[in-house]
């Protein structure tokens, strides 16, 4: 696949809606959100997702399932290379934008996920063998199938061990999986601007939007998905800014130190972030500190035209 795909990460509250939005003005394109949270209906002001009347352009791979519905890495893939195929064959430039890096190399990276996500009755027959065998002679019979994964694996990994056995009986390799999850290699003709920012200022701008999530009503948001039903969706350790919630409403918990853990919680995730895509060669940064959003966006724009002049604005 040799589409032109224009990629936007970075850490949360950073800046990359603003700054997507504009490149998919100025170049035709339309935004591919690679956020995690996003593809949740109903959770709208604790993931940041852009309100409906003030997107600039078209959004993708947002408000695909209901809070709970199992959703992965996978099941991402298949949606956000289906929207980005369709611009493409429309002309238009894919803007991948998101801070979830598993989705960003999912989309972008020659990545084959296993299928042997759901119960099967092959796992069955192999997690019975784990329970009557043991761990270690369940590894020893790894290392006689493909020993390289065995070599990866510690043997007290079960679940890992069990996954591998799976797909050596499948004719696959967790070796040559693994090896190639460790190699950046895109599918599509990829271009992936970062954007930074001086860590104080950083934090400054998470603590800001935490806050103006609340002024926006996100306690109320939490109150109505929990009268929907989705309470144990909320309280998954991902769902940060709505598990801090729950307790403020179910159990009389102090909203302002609810407050306070999801800002505590968004930093340490920022932090995991920021680790991820500076691990990623491909990546060129752009350091927005001190920058406007309308500076942001217009620097990003002068960058994308440098590293890809082919590229021409509207």
């Amino acid at each position: 696949m040799n589409s032109r795909v224009i990629a936007v990460v970075g850490p949360t509250a950073v800046g990359k809606t603003a700054v997507a939005e504009t490149l998919a003005l100025a170049l035709g394109g339309e935004i591919v959100s690679a956020d995690a949270m996003q593809v949740y209906r109903g959770m709208d002001i604790g993931t940041a997702k852009a309100p409906m009347t003030e997107r600039r352009v078209p959004y993708h791979c947002i408000d695909l399932v209901d809070p709970g519905t199992p959703y992965s890495a996978a099941l991402f893939q298949y949606d956000a290379r289906d929207a980005i195929q369709g611009l493409a064959s429309r002309g238009s430039i894919p803007v991948l934008c998101g801070g979830t890096g598993m989705y960003v190399r999912a989309a972008l990276d020659d990545w084959e996920f296993p299928t042997g996500d759901s119960e099967t009755p092959l796992r069955a027959r192999l997690e019975a063998l784990a329970t009557e065998i043991g761990p270690e002679a369940l590894h020893a019979r790894l290392a006689e199938l493909d020993a390289d994964a065995a070599a990866a694996i510690h043997p007290n990994n079960v679940r890992r061990v069990i996954r591998a056995l799976e797909m050596a009986e499948e004719g696959t390799s967790y070796a040559d999986q693994a090896r190639r999850f460790s190699t950046r290699c895109s599918i599509y003709d990829a271009t992936l601007i970062g954007l930074t920012m001086e860590r104080s200022q950083l934090y400054a701008a998470i603590d800001a939007r935490v806050d103006a999530m609340i002024a926006a009503g996100l306690l109320r948001e939490v109150e109505t998905l929990l009268a929907a039903g989705f309470g144990e969706a909320l309280i998954a350790t991902q769902a940060i800014g709505y598990k801090e919630l729950v307790p403020v409403l179910l159990d009389g918990a102090s909203l302002e130190e609810a407050v306070e853990s999801i800002k505590q919680a968004t930093r340490r995730y920022a932090k995991r972030q920021l680790t991820w895509f500076r691990g990623d060669p491909r990546v060129t940064w752009l350091d927005v500190t001190g920058m406007s959003p309308e500076d942001a966006a217009a620097r990003s724009l002068d960058l994308v035209e440098s590293l890809v002049p082919s590229l021409r604005r509207l």
